[in-house]
């Protein structure tokens, strides 16, 4: 940080040194300004009420220093849609900018290197004593408060302390595997997974197959990969389609809530959705969200490699695209501040639909609309079949949803109005569900 803060003094330097050399083009383009581009001789004094040159370098000086100021030690901000996941209260966000040097890309088509900088954040509600962190080259992290993941790095097994711990050599040995165990079960396939909770390599917690399914790098390598253009066997329509399908249905909401226009894309996975709506320019703000650190991971590479992303919307600040990982049982977003909620392909997944149902309900805005994708149980019930049966994975890691009932009972108990609820079935076994608060 410090030879940051020198690299910026000497910029601030060099600056001031160069006001003599810039002073002559920087007036005129002032005096152009202030006369629209009429000929200054031309105008009378009265007219111009031009400032002393010494008093318009001045102002132009304090103000980039400022800017310059504002970069290397930004003020904290309280964010208008995120929240401690626990009381719901905003949380304030105070973002810390590395350098900007020794990092850099060439924009596509050009010879131009655009410098890069990676901005850590601290964020925490006032009074909470749960603080959390996240980076803007990866995601925000609102499911591991900061002292939990702490807490966790320091009750890790060490050699060092076994003699004053109590335990024997073998109960330590035992510990290290099972940290070994837990270190590398998102590495391993969801199957073998499964296997080992079942004989109790992994205890229950460790793997719970509808939450950890997708935290499995391999799955998130596959999702985009021929895993989910699969869903059209079930009656899915292809991405493109179905993400306009939700626009449509968004916009009213959008108009609505011109000035905000704020779009969550619940369990988005590997951003497949995120990114068509971050690259539609119809929105302010879209956040990426999911349970899965591997999902975030595999989206954030996959924004930074995307042209459209990387250098037209993050630079003309068109859209702000965040990724967040969070429980969608308690969503870390504050009462009504959510203009439109995507779940493409979820609800089957989440553990606690009750408490999903009820979380989106009160995060939306009055008005705000909740489009959502997922399967009819008839579908699962086939690759069931090919699994071993009640034992099999899909049978374990999906909800099975048997009608459209079932789906429209969820929706009332969260909190929708019954006439505000509508479903429909893609044949064979897709439902498209659309809820307005």
């Amino acid at each position: 940080m410090k030879l940051v803060a020198r690299q910026w003094i000497a910029l601030l330097f060099v600056l001031e040194q160069q006001q003599c050399a810039c002073g002559a083009a920087f007036v005129a383009n002032h005096l152009s300004h202030r006369t629209g581009g009429r000929d200054v001789l031309a105008a009378t004094p009265t007219a111009l009420e031009v400032e002393p040159i010494a008093v318009v370098l001045k102002k132009e000086r304090d103000n980039q220093k400022r800017l310059l100021l504002g970069i290397l030690n930004p003020e904290p901000k309280t964010d208008a849609v995120l929240a401690d996941p626990r009381t719901k209260e905003p949380l304030v966000i105070k973002p810390q900018v590395g350098t900007f040097f020794g990092s850099s890309r060439s924009r596509p088509g050009t010879s131009t290197a655009i410098l890069r900088r990676r901005i850590s954040y601290e964020m925490q509600a006032k009074g909470s004593d749960y603080a959390y962190t996240g980076s803007s080259d990866s995601y925000l992290n609102l499911l591991e408060p900061q002292d939990v993941i702490q807490s966790n790095n320091n009750n890790r097994p060490n050699d060092s302390n076994d003699s004053n711990s109590g335990r024997s050599p073998s109960d330590s040995a035992r510990q290290r595997r099972l940290q070994l165990i837990r270190n590398l079960s998102p590495l391993i396939p969801p199957p073998i997974r499964s296997a080992l909770a079942t004989a109790g390599v992994l205890v229950a917690d460790d793997y719970v197959p509808m939450r950890d399914l997708f935290t499995s790098p391999s799955v998130s390598f596959a999702y985009e990969r021929g895993w989910r253009s699969s869903f059209r066997r079930a009656g899915f329509p292809g991405e493109d389609e179905e993400a306009q399908m939700a626009m449509n249905y968004f916009a009213p909401s959008m108009a609505r809530y011109h000035d905000t226009r704020v779009l969550v894309d619940m369990s988005c996975a590997t951003g497949l959705f995120t990114r068509r709506f971050a690259q539609s320019g119809l929105y302010k703000r879209v956040l990426g969200c999911d349970y899965s650190a591997s999902m975030l991971d595999e989206a954030r590479r996959r924004i930074e490699a995307d042209p459209k992303l990387r250098y037209s919307i993050n630079r003309n600040n068109t859209t702000r695209l965040d990724l967040v990982r969070l429980d969608v049982g308690q969503i870390p977003m504050q009462d009504n501040s959510v203009d439109a909620l995507h779940a493409g392909a979820a609800m089957h997944c989440w553990p606690d639909l009750p408490a999903a149902a009820e979380e989106i309900y009160r995060v939306l805005k009055p008005g705000g609309r909740y489009f959502a994708t997922t399967f009819l149980s008839d579908y699962f019930r086939i690759l069931n079949a090919g699994e071993g049966g009640s034992t099999g994975p899909s049978r374990q890691a999906f909800q099975y949803f048997e009608s459209v009932n079932q789906l429209k009972q969820l929706m009332e108990q969260g909190g929708f109005a019954p006439d505000k609820i509508n479903i429909e079935v893609l044949a064979p076994s897709c439902v498209v569900i659309r809820c307005e608060k």
